[in-house]
C-alpha cells in the first residue's frame, strides 16, 4: 500500500479558489491545483452529515472508480427547529411525513457512483440512496434494512449487496472490508433501537420508518489507500484493532463524548492514522451555503482532542462539496 508520510509528504489539494478547505483555527498545508488528478490521487468530497464521495484512477484501465459513503445532499428541514436556518424558505417536515429527495442538487453534484456503502438507514444516512442509485446504476452495500429500503424505492437486486459485518469483498478496483459497528449514544446514552424495516415495504416510507436497522463502519482499499469510514459517533473496539487505514473519517459530533476515552481509544487500535478528518459534525438540516450549515465549535473541540490524542496525524478539516485531494510523493 502506499502510506502518507505524517512528516508531511502528505499534500492537501484543495480545488477551489475561495477556500483552503479548513477552519481559522486549521493550517495544514495547503496548495490550490488546477487541472486533471493524476494517477496516484485519491479525491474526497464532503457533503455533510457522514456522506462522502472517493475517487481515483483506476490502474489497469484508466477509469474513474467512484465511492459513495452514507450520500445525503437534501438536507432537508426536519427534526429540531433550532437547527433551522431562519432564511431557510423550504418546507419543513414531521416523522410522519414522508421526505423525497432533492434531485437538482443532486443532479448538479453526482454523475457517477460505482459502489454506495450505507452505514445504517436513518434518513440522513439513506434517504437520497435510491435515487442516486437508480441514477448511476451504483451497487449498493448495507445492512437489511438498508437493501429493503432500496427494494421498496425499486433499485434492482441486481445492484443490492446485503451484509452483516465481518465480510471483506474483492472488486478489482476496490476492496471493501464491512465492520460492526454501533449508533451514537443519543439522548443521554439512552438511545437503542431494535427495529428493521421489513422485506415486501413499500414506498413512499415516512421518516419514522427509515430506522437505523444496524450499523456498520467500513475499510475502503482504493488508489493504494486504506479509508476507514464512521456513519456514528460510536465503535466497537476489538472489531477494529489492528487496522492500519492511513486515512480515516472519524465521527466528531458531540455525542462521542458519551463513549470513554473516544478519541484516544480510536486513535490507538488504528495505529494513529495519517490522515484524520472529521465526519458527521455539522449542521446537516441547513442548506448548502447556510451560515449555520458548519458546526464549528464542535469540529475545533474535536480537533483539540485529535491532536493531543495523535499529534502525528495530518487533521484536515473539510468543506462542503470541494475537492481534497490526497497523493504520497
Amino acid at each position: 500500500m502506499k502510506r502518507l508520510d505524517a512528516a508531511g509528504r502528505v499534500v492537501l489539494l484543495v480545488m477551489v479558489a475561495m477556500s483552503l478547505g479548513c477552519y481559522p483555527s486549521e493550517s495544514p498545508e495547503t496548495e490550490t491545483v488546477s487541472g486533471p488528478p493524476r494517477d496516484d490521487s485519491l479525491t474526497f468530497r464532503y457533503f455533510g452529515a457522514a456522506g462522502w464521495e472517493m475517487s481515483a484512477i483506476t490502474e489497469a484501465s484508466g477509469d474513474t472508480v467512484v465511492v459513495l459513503v452514507d450520500p445525503y445532499l437534501t438536507r432537508a428541514k426536519y427534526g429540531s427547529p433550532d437547527s433551522w436556518d431562519p432564511t431557510d424558505t423550504r418546507p419543513s417536515y414531521t416523522r410522519a411525513d414522508t421526505l423525497f429527495s432533492d434531485v437538482d442538487v443532486i443532479d448538479a453534484q453526482i454523475d457517477q457512483a460505482d459502489f454506495i456503502l450505507v452505514q445504517h438507514a436513518h434518513p440522513d444516512h439513506v434517504m437520497d440512496v435510491p435515487y442516486i442509485a437508480h441514477r448511476t446504476g451504483a451497487v449498493v452495500i448495507g445492512h437489511e434494512t438498508t437493501i429493503n429500503i432500496m427494494r421498496a424505492y425499486g433499485v434492482p437486486d441486481i445492484q443490492l449487496i446485503t451484509v452483516r459485518g465481518g465480510e471483506d469483498y474483492d472488486f478489482g478496483d476496490v476492496s471493501i472490508r464491512v465492520i460492526p459497528s454501533l449508533h451514537s449514544p443519543l439522548s443521554d446514552k439512552r438511545y437503542y433501537q431494535s427495529r428493521v424495516v421489513e422485506q415486501g415495504a413499500t414506498r413512499p416510507l415516512r421518516i419514522s420508518q427509515l430506522v437505523e436497522g444496524g450499523s456498520l463502519m467500513f475499510l475502503v482499499r482504493i488508489a493504494g489507500h486504506d479509508v476507514v469510514t464512521m456513519g456514528s459517533m460510536n465503535f466497537i473496539e476489538r472489531q477494529i484493532e489492528g487496522l492500519r487505514p492511513d486515512i480515516a473519517l472519524i465521527g466528531a459530533a458531540p455525542s462521542h463524548l458519551e463513549i470513554y476515552e473516544y478519541t484516544p481509544r480510536l486513535m490507538r487500535a488504528l495505529g494513529f492514522p495519517e490522515v484524520v478528518m472529521p465526519t458527521h459534525a455539522d449542521n446537516f438540516q441547513a442548506p448548502y451555503g447556510s451560515t449555520i450549515a458548519y458546526r464549528t465549535e464542535w469540529v475545533e473541540a474535536f480537533s483539540a482532542e485529535v491532536r493531543e490524542a495523535s499529534p502525528d496525524s495530518r487533521l484536515i478539516i473539510p468543506r462542503h462539496l470541494e475537492p481534497i485531494r490526497l497523493f504520497a510523493r
